[in-house]
């Protein structure tokens, strides 16, 4: 695999260049980006997923949701509907989307959409009869087409954009001078003891701008595997054998977060939609032991499963330190443009 990234080199050369041109003519105003009066802040990456972009949103919900109105917009990627969708009650993950129906379970006072043109996802929801006061663009970072308020980067410690490269060869949707235009860049899934002298270092790797503010965030895993009315202590399971099932970018950090000997860890591709025979398969492989995934994989197995049997090991992203810089920061930005607006 990694001998075929570099032979691909050629084209990882051709698409930066092409991304390049286009991030060009945006920037000088050739192609035009919509600016809407309404608090907009996007979420996303410079690489292809694994950057807990979902933590983050939640994150962002739980701290305007109690003074505004707030939105999330995303595409619904391997969604089975396309077109604009708000949530509603009947809709299902197969409709929105493994992600954006987690938000919809978890935040029920809260607009959930997906439109793979936020242009017009935006415009939709400003017509609705609950009006938004914010909206949070989940996975937008090169979405040119509108011209957010507000750009939050992320990138994982341990795959940093800067020691990345274009796509094929490497994971880089575009290239690392994007970074440019975020208004901050958070370093995620750190080690919870990260020292200032390497946070240092980061900031000189990242080539962070003055106009920008740089925060290192950890996960933080939730005391118990949670379910349907069900939730187990974590402690309780000890030395018991588990399934452990991940289907995300990166299942690393969730195996190792949990796994004892004994356990049984089946990885399967990031938004993976569990086929009839792989639930079959995983039902009997698990008989009668409790079955842990992500979150996000809980979305799509749990009409599979009992509630006494499937759970999941909820996570949220804290911050290092900074928390409360990186919150006014933000409440200051949605304040002000909900008061100009």
């Amino acid at each position: 695999m990694k001998l075929l990234r570099k032979i691909l080199f050629p084209f990882a050369v051709l698409y930066g260049l092409v991304t390049s041109i286009r991030n060009f003519l945006y920037d000088i105003g050739v192609l035009k980006a919509t600016f809407f009066d309404v608090p907009v802040i996007a979420v996303g990456n410079l690489s292809v997923g694994g950057t807990g972009k979902s933590p983050q949103i939640e994150y962002l919900i739980r701290l305007l949701n109690d003074n505004y109105n707030v939105a999330t917009l995303s595409r619904g990627y391997k969604r089975e509907s396309s077109g604009y969708i708000l949530a509603q009650a009947g809709t299902t993950a197969k409709i929105l989307g493994d992600e954006p129906f987690q938000f919809f379970s978890k935040f029920p006072t809260i607009q959930v959409a997906v439109d793979a043109d936020r242009k017009n996802g935006i415009e939709q929801l400003m017509q609705s009869t609950q009006k938004p006061d914010v909206i949070l663009l989940d996975d937008a970072y090169q979405h040119r087409k509108v011209k957010a308020g507000f750009y939050i980067l992320l990138t994982a410690y341990g795959d940093l954009y800067a020691d990345d490269c274009m796509l094929p060869t490497g994971n880089l949707r575009e290239l690392k001078v994007g970074a440019k235009r975020a208004s901050i860049i958070i370093v995620t899934k750190c080690p919870e003891n990260l020292s200032l002298e390497e946070q240092s270092r980061l900031r000189t790797r990242l080539k962070v701008n003055d106009h920008q503010e740089l925060f290192f965030t950890y996960i933080n895993y939730d005391p118990y595997f949670l379910g349907h009315n069900y939730k187990i202590n974590r402690d309780t399971l000890k030395g018991v054998k588990k399934v452990l099932i991940a289907g995300i970018a990166k299942p690393d950090s969730f195996f190792d977060a949990i796994k004892e000997e004994g356990d049984v860890c089946l990885a399967y591709p990031d938004h993976h939609d569990f086929t009839d025979s792989e639930v079959l398969e995983i039902k009997k492989i698990a008989q009668n032991n409790k079955i842990i995934t992500t979150e996000k994989d809980y979305v799509r197995l749990k009409e599979h499963f009992s509630g006494e049997q499937l759970f999941y090991l909820g996570i949220a992203c804290s911050f290092i330190s900074g928390g409360e810089n990186f919150n006014k920061t933000i409440l200051d930005y949605v304040g002000r443009s909900t008061r100009n607006s």
